[in-house]
Parts: structure tokens; C-alpha cells; sequence
């Protein structure tokens, strides 16, 4: 990484902010989503070409060494309510910067792992929360592919939510009726029938063939419910 500032951007008004260090396909994808929530973002990367391909998306963009504590230090982060990790190809330059940014007292530190061994050390470090985007991901559509559910998404090492199809031994009968989490072990969230948006289910809730419905639990039950339907 290059030693040097290069800071393009626009005025900060006080909402929370964030840096997002390392904009890649993910860091940027990242950094742009937080721009759309209302947060002030910060990117910082050692590509000037990245720098200025974001300089009008983004709060700001610096073109820095994130490696350099003294750089981070003049770019005001110790100040930052939560800084991303979004590095990927660069190891060494990760684990530097996680560290620097957790010596720096940042509330929140947020990484990207490659692979397992990657999140081992980001764990050990200390790092808040350690993300795994491309693990994350196949599971994800490995799910989805297999028919099995219309979308998959794991919220933490053994409690999962998904989007299903009603099956038609379900025709007809209310949340109440089929008494899931005693017989299946899951929780209905929401369902949608087709055409509409989704809505907050209940007990009085009534399941047709073909509503997509959300449901939550366990990794196993959840994927043996989902199993039901196809």
C-alpha cells in the first residue's frame, strides 16, 4: 500500500459514522448500502482507481495505507463509531489493519475472513465480528439450488431463517392448526401470498398452496421442515 492521502469528499452531518477500509466488489457493495441507510461513510483504499471510481457515492474517500497507524490516526478513526475490514486479497495487510484499528480503540470492528484459518486469527485478535461473505453466500444458494428452500439465511451457528412454499397438506389450515413449533420446532414470521406483501403472522393466520411463508429455528429443523415441501 501506498504512503500517502489523497482524500476526496463531501461534508459530514453528524450521522453515524462508518469506515470501510478495502473497496473491492464487497467493500464497495458495503460501503454503498451504508450510504443508503443514512450513514456517513468513509472508504479508504490504496487504489487511486477505486478511490475515485467511489468518490461520488460515498461521504468521503482517501487513498491511504491502512496498515499505518499514523495515517488512520490523521484520518480522525479512533473516531469513527465502527470501521469494516473488507480486505481480501491482501492478508497480512488485514490482520494489520484489524489490529491497528482495535488499538485505536474503535467501538465496533467489523472484518472480512477468506477462510477459516484467516477468521481463526481475526477471533484471536479480538475483532467484534468476523464475517465470512463467500462462505456465507454458498451456503446460502447451495440451499436455494437444492430446491429445498427460495432462500436461506444463517443468523448465527445453529439458528437459521428461510422462505418456503405452503405445501398442500397445509391447504386450508391456520398457524394455530398446524401448532408448529411444538410439532416442527419452527416459528412462522411471515407469509405472503402471491401478489402481495409479506404480513406478520398469527395464530388466526390462514395457509393457502403456493404462499411463501419465513419461518425460523434450528439448522436441522428448519432444513427439515423446508424438506416437506419438495
Amino acid at each position: 500500500m501506498a504512503n500517502r492521502l489523497k482524500t476526496i469528499g463531501k461534508e459530514k452531518h453528524g450521522a453515524s459514522t462508518i469506515a470501510v477500509i478495502g473497496l473491492g466488489r464487497f467493500g464497495t457493495a458495503l460501503a454503498l448500502e451504508l450510504v443508503k441507510t443514512g450513514r456517513e461513510v468513509l472508504g479508504i483504499d490504496s487504489d487511486e482507481k477505486l478511490v475515485q471510481a467511489n468518490a461520488e457515492a460515498l461521504t468521503q474517500v482517501v487513498q491511504a495505507d491502512s496498515t499505518d497507524e499514523a495515517a488512520l490516526r490523521e484520518l480522525g478513526i479512533p473516531d469513527y463509531d465502527s470501521a469494516v475490514v473488507a480486505i481480501g486479497s491482501d492478508l497480512e495487510a488485514s490482520i494489520l489493519t484489524a489490529s491497528l484499528l482495535l488499538q485505536l480503540g474503535v467501538p465496533e470492528v467489523w472484518a472480512k475472513a477468506t477462510s477459516v484459518s484467516h477468521g481463526r486469527i481475526l477471533q484471536q485478535l479480538g475483532v467484534h465480528h468476523v464475517i465470512f461473505p463467500e462462505m456465507d453466500m454458498g451456503k446460502r444458494v447451495a440451499h436455494m439450488v437444492s430446491g429445498e428452500s427460495l432462500d436461506y439465511i444463517q443468523l448465527d451457528e445453529d439458528f437459521v431463517m428461510a422462505k418456503t412454499e405452503v405445501p398442500e397438506s397445509f391447504n386450508g389450515k391456520t398457524l394455530s392448526d398446524m401448532k408448529f413449533r411444538s410439532n416442527h420446532g419452527v416459528t412462522v414470521v411471515a407469509t405472503r401470498r402471491e401478489g402481495e406483501s409479506y404480513m406478520p403472522s398469527f395464530p388466526e393466520t390462514v395457509l393457502h398452496t403456493g404462499d411463501v411463508m419465513i419461518v425460523s429455528g434450528r439448522t436441522s429443523q428448519v432444513e427439515e421442515f423446508c424438506r416437506m415441501g419438495w
